[in-house]
């Protein structure tokens, strides 16, 4: 047996049992075309503050580099995609971009992956010849600095390379750039890399005509009579997501490569929209983002491979208002360059929501039913465990006395307690999402500014509202779980 490769699959044995201990992380992409861009010293303050992870950075800001050093957070630097040809075409000028971009500044900042362009394929087909030419160049400076064990060369990828990713089993790339695509798959198994894959269901809704309801794009749970089920395995499909995923999965499973990892290098959805965007809502986009958290965070994968936790970096960390095109594409951020959040989120998937200054609250609809209203009210105050004594006759939100003020406090209450685990401001269509403190004289909203209570934490057994129970408890013991086995793990290598 040749010892390269058993040390090889060894290897990939190791790296599939440290993932499925680690779990699966959430990261963050940071575009740079805003007109007031924070410093980098700030912006490394507010990934700090939101205990992110994982970035990626679409250069090789030196600023921002430096301002990651010694901050543990792991970062994927970029190839411009107008630096690709000059790097597929000279292998000292690969060499010179790993020495000033990644070299000089390990291991102070952690850079673990290189990627290589920006949607090659799609976006600058005439460079498609060159890029795993680049790739391989830049692997090679990698080695020759001895950095290749630590950091990956990978290219992120639009799903657009497939032209029918549904059903995900019959999913192939392109024919078009087949062989670049073959080479691109040669290159990351045999460096023991990983996919990347630009996704958004946004888009898969957007343009999809209707085919497919809104709710599967934003990870919303189907009814039994609309789930999507693949016709030829019978896989249940509950996420637009999952299936762009594992279209990709049988798309290189058709070139016969089945043992390269997908990491999800950009996904998300807009919370602003032009006349023509109806669906880029603050209330869509802080549904997807929370339940995409949640989706990640379960460690599983897709149907087809369910052991390969689905690693992913939101698309983006502020808005790039200086971006041209429609109105959506300058509303992808979560936060705001102050560090506040758009809409209630919890980036490091904890329980604590952070941002409470830009707080939207969960109010009801000026036309809804009272009776509609009511059973609402006794969902909430019942099932949703909602705090409904400061309704009650007496209490600061009493007055005034009227069911669509009661019902407002309520669902708020219960909103802003369970979001962050995927509940939703709908109440059978009587709800709705705003950013206007509703809060009076003493009745203070939970989530207000002017609140001195725990914003944003869960209560002790909080967790019944949401469907289903055991999926949280399930989180709770994969992080016991992680807790023990990270502790043994010390004990054996000491």
């Amino acid at each position: 047996m040749n010892p390269d490769r058993c040390f090889g699959g060894s290897l990939l044995v190791l790296i599939g049992l440290f993932t499925n201990v680690l779990g699966a992380f959430i990261g963050i992409n940071i575009g740079t075309d805003v007109s007031s861009m924070p410093s980098a010293s700030e912006v490394v303050s507010i990934i700090k503050t939101h205990r992110i992870t994982h970035v990626r950075l679409y250069d090789a800001d030196s600023h921002m580099l430096k301002a990651l050093a010694d901050s543990g957070i792991e970062v994927t630097v970029g190839v411009t995609n107008e630096e690709v040809l000059g790097i597929g075409e000279s292998a000292s000028a690969a060499a010179a971009w790993v020495s000033k971009n990644v070299a000089s500044y390990v291991p102070s900042t952690n850079i673990t992956a290189i990627a290589v362009g920006s949607e090659v394929l799609t976006s600058i087909p005439h460079a498609a010849p060159i890029l795993v030419t680049a790739m391989n160049n830049l692997h090679k400076a990698l080695v020759a600095s001895n950095l290749n064990f630590q950091v990956k060369v990978s290219s992120p990828q639009s799903l657009d390379i497939i032209p029918e990713p549904f059903p995900p089993s019959t999913a192939a790339f392109n024919s078009s750039p087949n062989s670049t695509v073959y080479q691109l798959l040669q290159f990351l198994n045999n460096t023991n890399s990983y996919f990347m894959l630009n996704a958004y269901p946004y888009y898969g809704y957007t343009n999809g005509n209707g085919i497919f309801p809104i709710d599967y794009a934003l990870f919303k749970p189907l009814p039994s009579v609309k789930q999507i089920v693949d016709p030829n395995t019978l896989f249940h499909y509950n996420s637009m997501f999952d299936a762009m995923v594992d279209a990709t999965y049988y798309s290189m499973d058709a070139l016969n490569f089945s043992g390269i990892p997908i990491v999800v290098t950009e996904t998300g959805w807009p919370w602003q929209g032009g006349p023509n965007e109806p669906d880029a809502t603050v209330e869509n986009a802080g549904t997807f983002i929370n339940y995409l958290i949640r989706r990640v965070s379960n460690d599983s994968g897709p149907p087809s491979r369910p052991n390969i936790p689905i690693n992913t970096y939101i698309y983006e960390l502020f808005n790039e208002d200086k971006r041209r095109g429609p109105v959506s594409e300058k509303n992808w951020g979560v936060l705001y360059t102050n560090g506040t959040a758009v809409f209630p989120l919890s980036l490091s998937g904890s329980s604590q929501i952070m941002g409470n200054a830009t707080t939207v609250f969960c109010v009801a609809k000026d036309d809804a039913s009272e009776d509609k209203l009511q059973d609402g009210i006794n969902w909430a105050c019942g099932q949703g465990q909602a705090n409904c004594s400061v309704i009650q006759s007496g209490q600061p939100c009493y007055l005034p006395n009227n069911i669509k003020n009661h019902a407002s406090y309520a669902y708020n209450d219960y909103y802003q307690r369970m979001h962050n685990v995927g509940a939703t401001c709908d109440f059978d269509g009587t709800a709705t999402i705003t950013t206007n403190d509703p809060s009076y004289r003493s009745c203070i909203f939970t989530g207000s500014s002017n609140s001195s209570a725990r914003e944003g934490l869960l209560p002790p057994g909080a967790f019944g509202p949401v469907s289903p129970l055991g999926e949280s408890m399930k989180l709770l013991v994969s992080k016991v779980r992680y807790v023990i086995s990270a502790a043994c793990l010390l004990i054996i290598l000491l």
